[in-house]
């Protein structure tokens, strides 16, 4: 068993750099638009992600690779968080609201894919 340290250490590392390639992608794309498309883009995957794992039985080191190191610093609620405010207080309250929903139902429906996934 390696010590879970260096394995979330590592899970992170790659998480991080994901995370920044994710939003260069995606943000950029939609860098004309008010949705945080990038965030969004993270979180679902991240939540598929994350419970792909779980839902394939992983074992401990992998779940400290992936889980708690690579999704762990992929995804971001502190970005979502500061997000949604952002939005909120420029105006766009309903945006804000559609925003924080769409994280919300995006994630769930990332886990229901992720357990549709585990169970072919």
């Amino acid at each position: 068993m390696v010590n879970p340290a260096y394995l979330i250490g590592v899970g992170a590392a790659v998480g991080a750099v994901l995370r920044y390639a994710t939003n260069q992608v995606v943000g950029d794309v939609a860098a004309t638009r008010r949705f945080p498309y990038g965030t969004f883009t993270v979180n679902v995957v991240g939540s598929f992600v994350l419970a792909l794992v779980t839902f394939l039985g992983a074992g401990a080191d992998v779940l400290h690779l992936v889980g708690t190191g690579a999704c762990g610093s992929y995804t971001t609620f502190s970005s979502f968080s500061v997000d949604t405010v952002r939005l909120w207080e420029t105006g766009d309250r309903l945006l804000a609201g559609w925003y924080a929903a769409a994280n919300l139902l995006g994630a769930l429906t990332g886990i229901a894919l992720a357990f549709g996934v585990s169970t072919l």
